[in-house]
């Protein structure tokens, strides 16, 4: 029998289990309520702590629920990261925002020329990928630089927050408007459609149709648009609240986009800006944060910033590691990990898994986690590679549909597969970090702003676990510190690696 310090030293495996967070069993934990042996096992036999995801421990507002961009962001910068939520509202509680020149004059020309402003993006408190009250300081701006005609195109939410809560968090949007003297509901669309990014265009036009040209559903109210979903707030279909045609965008007029997150949101951004293009209609555009489009949009608020982490070191040490993911993670353990660059490194090797056909995650919940973990398992397998990191996705994308049933069974595929990358990490003398990016699966139902409780899709501020497995036995157990913090992830892999962890990091080594 080896050390253990020799036991935990070579290349290894960085396994992200999305949506693996940890609670006390309950009626809606899916973890405690699957058949998990290997997770059980996994927490109880090796070295093991709980890890902060959310909040201020990843660069969040206090008590704001993890997510996966800024988990997988602080998994790869090995430090917390100021997130774009955060930066957004230090700048409006600063009163940056509403004094920002680029805003202020975008909306003097508008005011001057009698054009429209519209505003585009998701109304909830979800702080996901955006926040409602963010709206209120543009419509704020927008009053005092006298922009009479305002149009707010809202995406109904059910994924972030609670289902069916979308008319409570409209009608404070109303109370917004009515705060700033300017601005009215002028269309509304389900998130479905106007934040798909799987590529499914067919969607993303009904969103551009509905907000460029005014093409949706007439209704006479929110409450309308609303209770014309059969399939909840995540689905509204697109629905028009002024004449026809009124609220179209057209040439010489405003758009400012509120979400903080890109990801979700700018494969509407790009659609909208190629349609209009094509169209013949110039106008002048914003968004809240930066956003990856095709077409640079200017941020209102600037990123931080993340290099000098993981994949800075590796590339830096020439240590080779294959990145695996399905499509829905494929940027996370690319894009996100790497500090937002989608430069992909000479000893970089990415892995996009994808399906045939358009996912239906309640009907197959496995999803392609069989071919994920085939491809984990052949990258283990090669001695040229230094780091396989790779994300499983069912958990936390299951856990999103707020179907409970689903969801277990993706705990209990996700468990197998596990078992499976173990088995090969042990017969190729592997070590296994294994680490939840944030909660979402053990916490499937959450109180309405009435007083009902109703199922939860979106994500927790619950610790996630994380598992060093060493890859030969040893004849002590170590032992992990108490409490952990995502941004301990970076320099532990690094420290396993044999490589010292880069001075910008500020996390440390668990081992």
């Amino acid at each position: 029998m080896s050390t253990p310090e020799a036991a935990f030293a070579g290349p290894g495996i960085l396994l992200v289990l999305d949506g693996w967070g940890q609670a006390p069993a309950a009626d809606d934990n899916a973890l405690a309520l699957a058949h998990t042996p290997v997770l059980d096992e996994l927490v109880t036999r090796f070295p093991s702590t709980l890890a902060d995801a959310s909040g201020e421990a990843v660069g969040l507002l206090p008590g704001t629920v993890g997510n996966s961009e800024i988990g997988h962001m602080v998994i790869g910068a090995g430090r917390p990261l100021p997130y774009d939520s955060l930066l957004a509202q230090q700048a409006i509680d600063n009163g940056t925002l509403r004094a920002h020149p680029r805003l202020g004059t975008v909306l003097d020309k508008t005011a001057a020329a009698g054009r429209a402003l519209h505003l585009i993006g998701l109304c909830s408190d979800g702080q996901i990928h955006a926040h409602v009250e963010h709206l209120s300081d543009l419509l704020a701006a927008a009053a005092a630089h006298q922009v009479s005609r305002v149009f707010i195109h809202a995406i109904t939410d059910g994924r972030d927050v609670a289902d069916h809560t979308s008319p409570a968090y409209l009608a404070q949007v109303a109370e917004f408007t009515d705060r700033a003297g300017t601005g009215r509901i002028a269309t509304v669309i389900g998130r479905g459609y106007a934040m798909d990014k799987a590529g499914s265009l067919d969607l993303t036009e009904q969103a551009v149709a509905l907000v460029a040209d005014g093409r949706g559903t007439p209704v006479d109210s929110v409450d309308q648009a609303v209770a014309a979903s059969e399939r909840g707030d995540e689905w509204v279909p697109a629905s028009v609240l002024t004449t026809a045609g009124e609220a179209a965008i057209t040439d010489g007029d405003t758009v400012v986009w509120f979400n903080f997150r890109s990801d979700r949101i700018q494969q509407f951004a790009d659609r909208l800006i190629e349609h209009l293009t094509a169209t013949g209609r110039s106008v002048d555009m914003l968004s809240l944060a930066q956003y990856d489009t095709r077409a640079a949009i200017p941020a209102l608020v600037q990123r931080a910033d993340a290099s000098g982490g993981l994949a800075d070191e590796l590339a830096a040490a020439g240590l080779r590691s294959v990145r695996i993911a399905e499509a829905e993670k494929f940027e996370h353990v690319t894009y996100y990990i790497n500090g937002r660059d989608a430069t992909v490194r000479d000893v970089e090797e990415h892995v996009r898994i994808t399906g045939e056909g358009k996912p239906d995650y309640i009907a197959r919940p496995q999803m392609n986690l069989d071919r994920v973990t085939a491809a984990v398992v052949q990258a283990v397998g090669r001695a040229d590679v230094d780091l396989v990191v790779a994300n499983l996705a069912n958990i936390d994308v299951v856990g999103h549909t707020g179907h409970l049933a689903a969801t277990v069974t993706a705990c209990e595929a996700t468990d197998a597969a596990v078992g499976q990358i173990l088995g090969a990490a042990r017969d190729s003398g592997r070590w296994v970090l294994a680490v939840g990016d944030h909660g979402n699966a053990e916490k499937m139902t959450k109180q309405a702003p009435d007083g009902t409780v109703r199922p939860y899709g979106g994500h927790t501020t619950n610790p996630v676990p994380l598992v060093i497995v060493p890859a030969r036995e040893s004849r002590s157990a170590s032992m992990l510190p108490e409490k952990a913090t995502l941004a301990d992830v970076a320099p532990t892999v690094l420290h396993l690696l044999g490589h010292k962890p880069g001075s910008a990091m500020t996390g440390r080594p668990l081992l």
